[in-house]
């Protein structure tokens, strides 16, 4: 894939974005869809413009009130493995959102409806483009699809059922509520059609491939319980050949995969890319600065923390395990001295904000998923299940991914339900800190049952769906009436 330099690449990215904002965004509302202006309707008519026109689609989604911050920090206040603190605390009470905390949930739902109103805009104008190639439409229109299919799915796993703004209803203000089933007809055809339309490589760093859909495709086939596409995809990807688990031999060194200069490797699949101009906001929640530890230059807030001997998830985790020490490090802020806060992300140089990439999928992502479809799809554990889950696990103590290892696990030890246990076990420790543990504990009906096991707490019902916006309930006449139980 192209090399070119990650900071003017994404120093082009924002100038783009700010120069076709301006020309769609003025004088609009940004929480409704509305006639476009004339000059917009003539605006899409070469590659240029209509790469413009992509490049804004991502400005609203990756910004600090979306999957920038306000999305990852919400979903790591949630699982088994660590807590919130501050003004944070109450997500980690599992009763319900406060004034503030609904706020930030609503500033997801408001961004990234932003962003799907832009996509909306490419793959309604660029169809009657008339300099752009019929080849660069259908790449166009694939990346537009492609990060719809994203958006809508992670707000449906968030809030539920979603009023569906598509190409279709484009002008209208007022659009009642789908179910989730609907929604996910809607993110999936589409996920279908970005497969079919997106390269095997792309030249911009962060774009989209055909890998990155067919791991999309698996993750939704897995919500759906299609095991059986769910394994195919997944084997798609992993017989592809195009992917490999970075290696490491210590613990250190995988900042090869998660540090702040790193800017492609095998592992890649889809990630959000960030700067230190426009940087990846969660850093900033992990760390606390002090005289021993500056894993974040401005300081940080220290909203997440975990516990190495009060929570039982991290007491079991093997020391010998090299993500472990990675990832947590022990400071006592007030909590206790077994306290221990996240550094998975880090970046001691950033002064405004975290270079950082915020990895949406990467090779162990889709290796994980293909364990527990292929497991599924079969009715028992495979040597293909297995393999997959041994390359995460065998990379995790620093052996070799490729290679049979000391530490790992034979097929004739489990059973169905024990190896998928201990494909959830294995996710959890590596995506730890990414905002994924919470909804696969969701997604599996295992989120109360551990919350309980782990921290003794009860989790409400009105837990399990962020509660609709104000912003959504008062100006879109459709949805009068309409709230998530409980708020």
């Amino acid at each position: 894939m192209d090399s070119f330099n990650k900071e003017i690449k994404m120093k082009n990215l924002i100038i783009g974005l700010i120069g076709l904002l301006l020309i769609v965004s003025a004088c609009s509302d940004e929480l409704t869809e509305k006639p476009k202006s004339q000059a917009e309707d003539n605006f899409y008519n070469t590659s240029a413009e209509a790469k413009a026109a992509v490049n804004a689609i991502y400005g609203p989604m990756r910004g600090d009130g979306a999957f920038g911050l306000n999305y990852p920090a919400q979903l790591e206040g949630l699982p088994d493995y660590g807590s919130s603190r501050g003004s944070q605390a109450p997500v980690s009470t599992y009763q319900g959102l406060d004034n503030t905390n609904i706020n930030r949930v609503s500033t997801v739902w408001d961004s990234l409806y932003r962003s799907i109103r832009n996509a909306n805009i490419v793959i309604s104008k660029v169809p009657s483009a008339t300099e752009i190639s019929d080849e660069d439409k259908a790449l166009f229109i694939a990346e537009a699809k492609y990060l719809r299919s994203m958006m809508y799915f992670s707000l449906a796993r968030c809030f539920g059922g979603l009023p569906i703004r598509t190409e279709a209803n484009i002008d209208l203000s007022d659009v009642p509520r789908s179910s989730v089933d609907e929604v996910f007809n809607l993110v999936l055809q589409d996920a279908i059609d970005a497969e079919a339309g997106l390269p095997p490589t792309v030249q911009d760093l962060g774009r989209p491939t055909v890998w990155a859909a067919k791991t999309l495709l698996t993750e939704i086939y897995l919500y759906q319980q299609n095991w059986e596409q769910a394994a195919a995809k997944s084997s798609e990807v992993i017989s592809s050949g195009r992917f490999g688990l970075v290696e490491v031999s210590a613990s250190e060194d995988f900042q090869k995969i998660f540090g702040p200069d790193v800017v492609n490797t095998p592992e890649e699949i889809f990630y959000l890319k960030f700067n230190r101009q426009q940087g990846f906001g969660l850093v900033s929640y992990a760390h606390r600065k002090t005289a021993q530890y500056s894993y974040y230059g401005p300081g940080g807030v220290y909203a997440q923390y975990t516990d190495s001997l009060k929570n039982p998830f991290i007491k079991s985790w093997d020391n010998a395990d090299l993500r472990k020490e990675h990832i947590l490090y022990n400071v006592d802020i007030g909590l206790g001295p077994t306290t221990c806060l996240f550094r998975k992300f880090r970046d001691p140089d950033a002064t405004a904000g975290a270079a950082n990439d915020y990895p949406w999928y990467r090779y162990a992502d889709l290796l994980l998923f293909h364990a527990e479809a292929d497991a599924r799809a079969k009715g028992v554990p495979t040597d293909a299940a297995l393999e997959s889950l041994n390359k995460v696990h065998r990379r995790a103590y620093g052996y070799p991914s490729t290679v049979a290892s000391p530490v790992d696990f034979k097929l004739q030890d489990f059973t169905l339900d024990s190896f998928l246990d201990k494909v959830i076990e294995e996710r959890g420790y590596e995506t730890m800190y990414e905002g994924k543990r919470w909804l696969d504990m969701v997604r599996l009906g295992i989120a109360k049952e551990r919350i309980l096991e782990i921290k003794g707490i009860t989790v409400a019902d009105k837990v399990m769906l962020w509660p609709l916006p104000n912003s959504e309930i008062l100006y879109n006449k459709a949805m009068e009436g309409e709230q998530n139980p409980g708020y």
